[in-house]
Formats: structure tokens, C-alpha cells, sequence
């Protein structure tokens, strides 16, 4: 599951990690609360070389209206090639969703508490998606869903599930490329153990209206679980 990240990120640094071909234009918008049914940032194969803001919540082309907005937020590794509403997408609309951390929450009793997640060195997280356009009339609403996984050691501490993670250049460049459906599902792995660091982050992060850099901030009183 992933139901909650954070893109906070320059231009300077999606073009210093991604190369400087890469159209990113003036204005990010910066988001320390990506929600279900809000706009954030992709990279899609049919425009690799330019960054693009849609929905968060995949609307299959084929769906009649867009009521299920926000309920296709991940699409699960495990069978996805023939999910109705994935089975196209995974072999002809892949993308890679921008990050700087995921938020995940841990069960304690009957308490859930948050965590944020990134990479060790700092780097931003390139998540694996898939993305689709359905149509409103003449008006076009593109959306995408990130693709899960079983977790690796890192995160089987927190939760069951977790963000794939295309952590190598040459990995990143081929899930945009035209290639296989057998080649692009496995791409699709348990990111490696120790690349991860997470710590604990306040409750205001649960609510959508909350939205400040004081979300990243790491509750002192306790400790990151590696």
C-alpha cells in the first residue's frame, strides 16, 4: 500500500538526477502531502523527456464516468497484467512517479503510527506506475497508479506492502522504453534491503489539510528502526 507521499524537490535537482534534457518548467509545485485524487508528477513513456502533472487515481479509459477517482491509487505487481483496468496500461502506458518520501503506518495495539520513508543517499525515490486517460466529453483527464509490492526487510516492519522502487538508472530508462510485457513485469521487484532509511513523523500528517514542512519533521522521542 501506498497512500500518502511528499514531492519536494527543485529543478536543479530532478535535472541533476535525472539529466538536464528533462523539461521541467518554472514552477514545481511543492506537496509535503500527496493525497488520493490530487495532481502530482510524472514521467510518462509517451513523453519521456518532459515532466508532467496528473492525478493521482487512475480512471481506466473505459470506465463511464469518474467515479472510481481515487480508488485505483496502487495497482498490485502480483497479477496486474490481467487486471481489467491494468492490463493495458502495464504493456503500453508505464511511468515513473516522482518522490522525495513515502508516508506508511505502523499497526501498534489499536494505534496507527506514521512513518517517513526515502533513500539513504538522498536521492529521489522513482516509483514504477502506470498511468491512463480517460474522457469527459472532449475533455481528457489523465491519471496514474503506483505499482506495490511485497516489502523488503527494510520496510516488513511497518507494512506488508510498499512502493516499487526503480532505484537504477538503467532500470528506470527501460520501464519507459517499448519493450515486453515479460521484461517490463520483471522489472517489477522487492527493492533491495538497505537502501531505505524511515522515521516517525506527527499525526498531522493523517489529515490532507495538513500540508508544511513540519510533516518531514522527526518526532525526537523516538528512535528510526534501523
Amino acid at each position: 500500500m501506498c497512500g500518502r507521499y511528499s514531492f519536494v524537490a527543485s529543478k536543479e535537482k530532478i535535472q541533476q538526477q535525472l539529466g538536464t534534457e528533462l523539461e521541467v518548467g518554472a514552477n514545481l509545485r511543492i506537496n509535503f502531502n500527496v493525497a488520493p485524487t490530487q495532481h502530482s508528477y510524472v514521467i510518462t513513456n509517451d513523453k519521456p523527456q518532459t515532466l508532467q502533472y496528473i492525478t493521482w487515481g487512475l480512471i481506466p479509459y473505459w470506465s463511464r464516468d469518474n467515479k472510481i477517482a481515487g480508488k485505483l491509487i496502487n495497482a498490485r505487481r502480483e497479477g496486474i497484467e490481467s487486471k481489467p483496468s491494468f492490463r493495458v496500461p502495464i504493456r503500453k502506458k508505464r511511468c515513473l512517479v516522482l518522490a522525495d518520501s513515502f508516508y506508511e503506518w505502523k499497526k501498534v495495539g489499536t494505534k496507527k503510527i506514521p512513518y517517513r520513508i526515502m533513500l539513504k543517499n538522498g536521492d529521489l525515490l522513482l516509483l514504477a506506475g502506470i498511468w491512463d486517460v480517460w474522457y469527459d466529453d472532449q475533455y481528457a483527464v489523465k491519471s496514474f497508479s503506483i505499482i506495490t509490492t511485497a516489502p523488503s526487510q527494510d520496510m516488513q516492519g511497518v507494512h506488508d506492502r510498499m512502493p516499487v522502487i526503480l532505484n537504477h538508472k538503467q532500470d528506470q530508462e527501460k520501464w519507459l522504453e517499448d519493450i515486453p510485457l515479460e521484461e517490463a513485469l520483471s522489472l517489477l521487484q522487492t527493492p533491495e534491503n538497505g537502501i531505505l532509511e524511515m522515521y516517525r513523523v506527527s499525526d498531522k500528517v493523517n489529515s490532507v489539510k495538513n500540508n508544511s514542512p513540519d510533516l518531514h519533521q522527526r518526532i525526537s522521542d523516538s528512535p528510526t528502526l534501523f
